[in-house]
């Protein structure tokens, strides 16, 4: 995490909530917290944030004190294709069975909609 990182509007938030537990703690007065809250808006990197609160204990903003948050990365493939692929591989082996195995294939993609159906509700 580098100091020079912007800030975001959230992170600004979530300092000046910070303060404001500070004041209901008594840790800072209405006249420090005013001042310190004026500096949190208009501060533009984490090290413009930090010095506002190097003398005071937690909370402190996640931004000051968490590691560097990485975005979740996207996946490959859809979970919805998981059973048209399996549904894909039940007609391939189907075709290549007797005929009373191909019949029975074909309940497999009730079964997998099933099963997939009641993932996504838990």
């Amino acid at each position: 995490m580098t100091a020079d990182m912007r800030l975001s509007d959230a992170e600004r938030e979530e300092a000046i909530e910070a303060l404001s537990e500070h004041v209901r703690t008594g840790r800072l007065d209405l006249d420090e917290y005013g001042t310190r809250s004026a500096r949190v808006t208009t501060a533009k990197t984490r090290r413009d944030l930090a010095p506002l609160f190097s003398d005071l204990p937690a909370p402190r903003p996640a931004v000051l004190t968490g590691p560097a948050r990485r975005p979740v990365p996207a996946r490959r493939f859809s979970v919805g294709l998981v059973p048209l692929i399996v549904v894909a591989v039940a007609l391939a082996v189907g075709v290549t069975v007797t005929r009373g195995g191909f019949w029975a294939l074909l309940l497999l993609p009730a079964a997998t909609a099933l099963i997939f159906a009641g993932r996504r509700r838990v």
